[in-house]
């Protein structure tokens, strides 16, 4: 199974001298050739570089009137005066970030390789480790062994039960590739192969969901967000969940699609999920139907952010933006400054957007591209 990073990416990543093995890997758990050990990237912290915020970038946030973005090795940078300057924080690790979430100006999660999950409750400056692989296999093991021996003539409890003691053999090397949370308290990780870890006391504690998810094949999960009132989880091969809040757990709500999706964004009276070569689906029933939408970009769909009222924005790895202003049916094209490689894009206010790439991250306001 692929990484979205290397899925998504690997049509510019490839000629960037400087990027991470572990970002052009084929498969997200895998090790990375001449990467250092997941020990040593889960006890080092990030190196300072002057850098930082001008090279490959994966992720970024608002953080009230602030920006938070993430990368490779650790790098976050933080800026607290519109994106025009930037400064890196202090962080415990040196695995590669892959999301940023922020539900306050002050506290907030990124996540990465190596099952990092890291905090912050000053808006971004300082950040601690709250998970890594290692405690992410007990739990996950620890948690499926429990159930099992309530439960032990249960056949499908024991298949997640293998399977956990299959990730704890391979080591703390799955990562998380998204975030999302609902407040300061509640909030939610997906990743590779299944993973999918809650908190509702601000990462003090964390539960595996991993039996809470009907994906038998432990299909990688990409994008966690709520769109139409609901709470979404899109992955590969086309799979796509939806919460019960009732039961506490996720339904299976597929697109009829056989590629991967990488985001899911909320289009106001419904829901989007986009992924390889510019698909894009959206369903105004909570996932069960989904109508394909024309999203005018011809590259994978990367990253899509609300702007409020229907209006969506949506990137692909080639550098493109389109705007929908009725609710996702339908997509113009946007014209950026410069035509850049893109990671991720968010609603920074006041008609700005932020961008990622292999540039580092930059705020701009875009304009309406040429008519064809």
């Amino acid at each position: 199974m692929n990484s979205p990073l290397a899925m998504t990416l690997a049509a510019f990543m490839a000629a960037l001298a400087c990027m991470p093995a572990a970002l052009a890997a084929t498969d997200a758990a895998a090790p990375a050739a001449g990467r250092v050990g997941t020990t040593d990237v889960l006890e080092r912290p990030a190196l300072e570089s002057a850098l930082a915020a001008k090279r490959l970038l994966i992720g970024v946030a608002r953080a009230g009137d602030r920006f938070v973005a993430v990368g490779p090795r650790g790098d976050i940078v933080v800026s607290a005066d519109g994106g025009q300057s930037w400064r890196q924080a202090r962080v415990p690790v040196s695995s590669d970030l892959t999301a940023v979430y922020f539900p306050s100006a002050t506290h907030g999660w990124a996540v990465g390789h190596d099952g990092v999950v890291l905090a912050s409750t000053d808006g971004g400056d300082t950040w601690v480790k709250q998970l890594d692989g290692r405690i992410v296999n007990e739990l996950l093991l620890k948690d499926l062994r429990a159930k099992l021996a309530a439960q032990p003539d249960s056949a499908a409890l024991q298949a997640l039960v293998t399977e956990a003691q299959r990730y704890q053999a391979e080591g703390p090397d799955k990562p998380f590739l998204d975030v999302w949370f609902e407040n300061e308290t509640t909030g939610y990780v997906v990743g590779a192969y299944n993973l999918i870890f809650v908190t509702t006391d601000g990462g003090k504690s964390w539960q595996s969901w991993f039996d809470r998810v009907p994906n038998p094949r432990f299909m990688n999960l990409y994008a966690i967000r709520p769109a139409a009132g609901g709470l979404y989880v899109a992955g590969e091969a086309g799979v796509a969940f939806r919460l019960d809040p009732t039961s506490a757990r996720f339904l299976a709500v597929p697109v009829d699609y056989a590629g991967s999706l990488f985001c899911v964004v909320d289009a106001g009276e419904a829901v989007l999920a986009g992924g390889l070569r510019g698909h894009l689906f959206r369903s105004e029933d909570g996932g069960k139907n989904w109508a394909t939408v024309d999203s005018g970009l011809p590259a994978t769909i990367v990253s899509g952010a609300s702007l409020g009222k229907g209006a969506v924005v949506l990137a692909d790895q080639g550098g493109r933006l389109a705007l929908s202003n009725d609710g996702g049916r339908s997509f113009s094209r946007l014209k950026l400054p410069k035509a850049v490689p893109l990671t991720s894009v968010i609603d920074a206010g006041n008609g700005r957007l932020g961008l990622t790439g292999p540039f580092g991250v930059m705020v701009v306001t875009p304009g309406a591209a040429p008519a064809h």
